[in-house]
């Protein structure tokens, strides 16, 4: 898994830098996904407890997304580079964008905003995407060796039913430590953004 998970970091790395730089089209698109973010945690706000509101759909969202992610990435691993490059482009145009506001401090946004609860779910998103990335990887590597003669021989470096067991397990911590994560998100970053 080394290896994939850093090809993973590197391409969330690159991402934000792509989404730093974007323009056209792609800071449209980016523009779009950050203008729904918005009208959502305005909808949340306005419950009778924000706070809970929003510890409800940033879990079961961060969640559901980050176990698909894991699981889909059986189709070649297509769906987590999808899923690495967005979230990457969006943090590097929103850092972007909020560093070229004069009227928003970005350390303040980095160290209140993203750093208590990112320090947990940045690498579990990175980790279900590495996961995803491995699926797909076995996938090609189980049609390879189908198509070749002879391909009983050929040992896989991992055996499907340990592969498995080993993501079922990681996909219940990534659901654990996403709890954790939303409830310093939905608690401290919200405290500490507001105050």
């Amino acid at each position: 898994m080394k290896g994939v998970l850093l090809f993973t970091v590197i391409l969330f790395c690159a991402s934000i830098g792509l989404g730093w730089i974007s323009t056209g089209v792609i800071e449209q698109i980016l523009k779009q996904q950050i203008e729904g973010l918005g009208q959502v945690a305005g909808r949340l706000q306005e419950s009778g407890n924000a706070q809970l509101s929003f510890f409800v759909f940033i879990f079961f969202n961060n969640a559901i997304k980050c176990v698909l992610v894991m699981f889909l990435g059986a189709a070649f691993g297509i769906i987590p580079v999808v899923f690495i490059v967005m979230n990457g482009m969006v943090i590097g145009f929103l850092m972007h964008w909020m560093a070229a506001n004069s009227a928003v401090n970005l350390y303040e946004l980095i160290i209140k905003g993203l750093l208590p609860h990112g320090i947990i779910e940045l690498p579990v998103l990175l980790i279900a995407c590495a996961y995803g990335l491995k699926f797909g990887g076995m996938v090609m590597s189980s049609i390879r060796r189908g198509v070749k003669r002879g391909s009983s021989r050929v040992k896989s470096e991992m055996s499907w039913p340990a592969f498995m067991r080993q993501t079922w397990n990681v996909a219940l911590w990534v659901v654990i430590l996403l709890f954790i994560a939303a409830i310093i998100e939905s608690t401290v970053s919200y405290s500490l953004m507001r105050g």
